[in-house]
């Protein structure tokens, strides 16, 4: 559920708001920011992050495994969900209604200094890493 849906810039008619993560963590919290190009992408953007709050165990395990990937460091990890704990996501970003399915994007950065993307498209993950601009 969104918390504190409001505009955040008026103009450009774009909202904003918060919600809690049940994996992906921020810094020193559960709560990530969610951005919506507008308004009435509200119902949209609900549906986006129960999407991202439930996504089954194979997919948060590929999107750790590109994480890895896209890591410049040499983290001693026992399983890849461990690299979790070097990561952190702030923001959910609701773009445009995709009409049949869920496409959403997600920013973070890892302990190696790069800003890392998750890209959702048609409810399957797409991309995950720090080259994620040129899949939105």
């Amino acid at each position: 559920m969104i918390k504190d849906l409001r505009l955040i810039d008026p103009p450009m008619g774009i909202a904003g708001g918060s919600f809690k993560s049940k994996i992906f963590k921020n810094e020193n919290s559960d709560e990530l920011s969610v951005c919506l190009r507008n308004l009435s992408l509200a119902d949209y953007a609900e549906k986006c992050i129960e999407h991202f709050n439930s996504m089954p165990d194979d997919m948060i395990d590929e999107i750790c495994q590109g994480l890895i990937e896209s890591c410049t460091e040499d983290y001693k990890l026992e399983n890849v969900r461990d690299i979790l704990k070097y990561c952190w996501f702030f923001e959910l970003i609701v773009d445009i209604h995709e009409s049949d399915s869920i496409s959403y994007f997600v920013e973070g950065a890892g302990d190696w200094g790069k800003i890392i993307g998750i890209v959702i498209k048609n409810s399957a993950l797409a991309y995950v890493g720090v080259d994620y601009a040129k899949y939105l």
